[in-house]
């Protein structure tokens, strides 16, 4: 393992050096500097009017026909929750979903980059999905007034697009693979007349369960329904100063061709030394004094080297994809990481990500998630050095959130 004096190093000025194990980023906290007002505050809450159904936005109950056909919604029944699958657009008013799997309107890897580059066709089963939802009334409607959105909010008329092309460019909706999972609720509801938005940490603990397990069904639908898919991309960004385009909870799901530079360098590492994430995990969690909270199946520790202030839950599991976890390891990873979004608390913005083995890596990489709090802005300086300055260091970021953790704290 690299020297401990060369992750986290206290200078004699009071300063902490950080340097990120897998990339080499160098991060400072500089005494005084963390007295700055944050850069990214969120605005103060406001009184808001209550309105039933909830229209706040366009991922809320009353806006569902701004967005396109849902694929599945997760509903409260008996002492459980049950699927519902393609609803068309006449039942999507009949239930009280706690989550939704809707398509992106404005996808990341887009349905003709698929087509254009490897190919991709609608299968047999999507086909008949969207031929379904053509066919009935109310359904085709919805269809076409979602593609009319979207082509004004792209700039172009809507008017000047023929209904065979509107028609062509639905098939994302059923095909593409970019999708969210959307939370049923915008606010809190007992919290009027400012009402909390809600938030990972308002859920309760079952229900963040769910959460997790409805995003991995999704997520493992992506690797299914596009044989050129190689890696499934998951995060969550909460609030605007973490890029999250609505303030109403969801996360994301995309699809991608590759997995990208940053696994690779994991990938990389875990080659070099297969024993890297015990290393960087729970020996580092423990040996540095970083560690926040601990179950049968994860840890959460305050990580070095990220240029926000970041804590990790790493699994414990000898599984690494996330989509073959039983119901306890998943569980165990949820229960921290709904406490570690609990004790930061739904006013400050972050983002939630997720990191796991490529399929057919043949590596050991166990499934982390990174909840990273977007409360500095990297600048001109970090642009000119690669150091970046951030607010608190991980031994005090780990104290604070202790402090918010009463009941499954670790000495």
């Amino acid at each position: 393992m690299m020297e401990q004096g060369r992750l986290l190093t206290k200078l004699a000025d009071g300063t902490i050096r950080q340097v990120n194990p897998f990339t080499g980023t160098e991060i400072l906290t500089i005494p005084g500097r963390s007295e700055r007002p944050a850069a990214n505050n969120v605005p103060s809450p406001q009184k808001v009017e209550k309105r039933n159904p909830e229209d706040y936005c366009d991922l809320c109950e009353g806006k569902y026909f701004n967005t396109p056909p849902e694929k599945e919604r997760l509903i409260p029944k008996d002492s459980g929750y049950v699927s519902m699958k393609d609803l068309s657009a006449g039942e999507l008013s009949l239930s009280q979903p706690l989550f939704r799997r809707i398509p992106n309107l404005f996808e990341i890897f887009t349905y003709d980059y698929w087509r254009e580059n490897f190919g991709t066709t609608l299968s047999h089963e999507n086909e008949l999905r969207k031929k379904r939802y053509l066919a009935d009334n109310d359904s085709r409607h919805h269809l076409l007034n979602v593609i009319d959105l979207k082509l004004t909010r792209t700039g172009r008329d809507p008017s000047s697009v023929d209904e065979k092309q509107k028609l062509a460019m639905a098939d994302a909706f059923f095909g593409g693979g970019h999708e969210l999972i959307v939370a049923g609720k915008h606010y809190v509801g007992e919290s009027w007349p400012i009402p909390r938005l809600y938030s990972s940490g308002e859920m309760s603990p079952e229900e963040h369960f769910h959460f997790f397990k409805f995003t991995i069904s999704g997520m493992a639908a992506c690797y299914d329904v596009n044989p050129a898919v190689r890696y499934v991309v998951v995060f969550q960004n909460w609030l605007r100063p973490a890029g999250a385009s609505f303030d109403h909870l969801h996360k994301q799901i995309v699809a991608a061709d590759r997995h990208g530079p940053v696994i690779e360098q994991m990938l990389n590492a875990a080659r070099r030394n297969p024993d890297i994430f015990s290393e960087l995990g729970p020996v580092m969690a423990r040996e540095l004094r970083l560690l926040i909270a601990e179950n049968e199946h994860a840890l959460a520790f305050a990580d070095i080297g990220h240029i926000y202030p970041t804590v990790t839950i790493q699994s414990k599991s000898r599984t690494c994809d996330p989509c073959r976890f039983n119901d306890d390891e998943l569980r165990g990873m949820s229960d921290l990481v709904h406490s570690v979004h609990r004790a930061i608390g739904g006013s400050t913005s972050c983002n939630e990500e997720w990191y796991y083995a490529p399929r057919g890596a043949g590596i050991s990489m166990p499934w982390r998630i990174s909840i990273k709090q977007r409360i500095n802005t990297p600048a001109g300086f970090e642009g000119v050095t690669g150091t970046y300055i951030i607010p608190i260091d991980p031994i005090n970021l780990r104290k604070q959130l202790l402090l918010r953790l009463p009941g499954c704290v670790v000495p």
